[in-house]
Formats: C-alpha cells, sequence, structure tokens
C-alpha cells in the first residue's frame, strides 16, 4: 500500500552537513546551474531517444543506431551530474513534469521529422547546453568547486562537443549527395538551424 510522508530535504535547499571544504552559499550556487545542466541533458537524452525511434529514410539504419549511441552517452552524463549535485547536498531534479519546467531546450512535436530536421533539432540542444556548461565551468572554478568544474569540463562539455562534431559531418556528407549541394538554394548548405520548422 502506498505511504506518505513530509520530504526529508526540500529541493532547491542544501545539507549543511556535507564536509567537503566548500560553503553552503558556494555548493547552493554551483547545485543550481547544475540542476539547469542536469534537466538540459535528460531532455537532450530524451530527443536522441525520439529520434532513435522516429528516423526513417535510406540512412535510417545508420541513424538509429548513433542516435541510440549518443543517448547511451547522455545517459550516463545524467547520472553523473545527478550524483555531482546529490554530493554537494543538494537534490537532482528528476520527475519528468519538472524538467520540463526547468530545461532552455524547446519542445520537439510529437511526430516525426525528416532527418536533417531531427539533427539540426539535436545541434540547437546541443549548442545551448555547451554555453551553459562553459559558464558553470568558468564560475565553478571562480569558486573553488575542481571537481564540479572537472565534471563540466571533462564530461558535459567533451560529450557534448563531440556528439556536434559527428552530426556535423553527417549533415556535411548528407548535403553533399543532394542535387545541387554546392548550390546557396539548397537548405541544407544554409546551415543546421534552417531545418527546423522547415
Amino acid at each position: 500500500m502506498h505511504q506518505t510522508t513530509k520530504e526529508i530535504q526540500a529541493y532547491d535547499t542544501i545539507s549543511p552537513n556535507v564536509p567537503i571544504g566548500l560553503s553552503i552559499e558556494i555548493r547552493e550556487e554551483v547545485v543550481r546551474s547544475l540542476n539547469q545542466t542536469l534537466a538540459d541533458t535528460i531532455t537532450l537524452r530524451d530527443l536522441y531517444k525520439k529520434c532513435h525511434w522516429q528516423v526513417s529514410g535510406p540512412s535510417f539504419y545508420q541513424f538509429h543506431l548513433l542516435f541510440d549511441k549518443h543517448h547511451a552517452e547522455q545517459s550516463d552524463l545524467t547520472d553523473e551530474i545527478a550524483e555531482r549535485i546529490q554530493a554537494l547536498g543538494g537534490i537532482s531534479i528528476a520527475m519528468g513534469h519538472h524538467v520540463c519546467e526547468t530545461t532552455m531546450i524547446p519542445r520537439a512535436p510529437r511526430g516525426r521529422e525528416e532527418v536533417n530536421a531531427q539533427i539540426s533539432r539535436l545541434l540547437e540542444a546541443h549548442e545551448l547546453i555547451i554555453q551553459e556548461a562553459r559558464r558553470s565551468a568558468h564560475r565553478s572554478s571562480e569558486l573553488g568547486d575542481d571537481g564540479s568544474n572537472d565534471l563540466l569540463v571533462s564530461g558535459v562539455l567533451r560529450t557534448n562537443e563531440k556528439q556536434v562534431w559527428v552530426l556535423c559531418q553527417h549533415l556535411v556528407d548528407m548535403s553533399a549527395g543532394l542535387p545541387g549541394g554546392t548550390n546557396e538554394s539548397n537548405p541544407s548548405r544554409k546551415g543546421w538551424r534552417s531545418q527546423i520548422g522547415s
């Protein structure tokens, strides 16, 4: 039978009993930034699974596998970020409705998009995460939180930058194989942003 009880620690609060040499004020600021990154990473992870399930076309199998690989890497990142938040004495964001209220990543449609639009949507999400991670990494370094800085640089930034590189190469390869692939009138040559909503 389901039992209800009071929360033992509220979200947006920091446990004082974490002797890691960082003040509550520092840990509170870092946790807030990490929870933003966590919400966005969860959203990107789920966006990759959506693309994995819904991708179609001549390159179906290639992208089906690629999207699932990137999903697994983002899933690993969510664990690392969430555990860092808990290690700092905070509470990690977890439930889907709370993630939706927090993420900066635009909501994707329920239906299927063309693969170029899927890739462009993923690139937009990556860019938002990368920009926030750079800002948070710099700030955590200023605050003396080397552990969070290392996670943001070695984990979040490097994973996302590598995935962006792979996706961009696929966009180049796909556009090169299209008629007029080097023509400015070809939307695939105008940059990845032009693909969203096209």
